[in-house]
């Protein structure tokens, strides 16, 4: 599955369920209800379309788990994050607003604008050197 068939917010709950694994192991609705600033039947309901994609597992009223693919593809989705962030921050974005803008640009740029923004951060850690 591509993560271009996702939409913006599925793609963001993804992202976070796999940063709130990494930081304590087991999610909750109300702990991505508080990560994401949005009401329980929000996540409830973003949780169900996960699942109906294969992305999650979850057992009725149970932690939240990243399928394989779901686990992949939440991977992909940081590591472009985290490619923007760095990026914006070597232009000399503040980390506060890169942060908040590789959040929104992530979902809309081509793969072949990230590779050059990979290329680009690349050069620069070189040039530093």
């Amino acid at each position: 599955m591509d993560s271009l068939a996702l939409t913006k917010s599925l793609e963001d709950y993804l992202e976070m369920i796999h940063m709130l694994q990494k930081e304590g192991g087991k999610v909750r609705v109300k702990d991505m209800s508080t990560a994401l600033s949005v009401k329980m039947p929000s996540v409830v309901k973003a949780i169900t379309l996960l699942k109906e994609q294969n992305l999650v597992v979850q057992e009725p009223y149970g932690d939240i788990e990243l399928t394989p693919v779901g686990e992949k593809m939440a991977k992909k989705i940081l590591a472009r994050h985290l490619l923007l962030r760095e990026f914006l921050i070597n232009l000399g974005v503040s980390k506060k607003i890169a942060n908040e803008d590789a959040c929104l640009m992530e979902h809309i740029l081509s793969p072949e604008t990230l590779e050059r923004i990979e290329e680009f951060n690349q050069n620069f850690k070189i040039n530093l050197k």
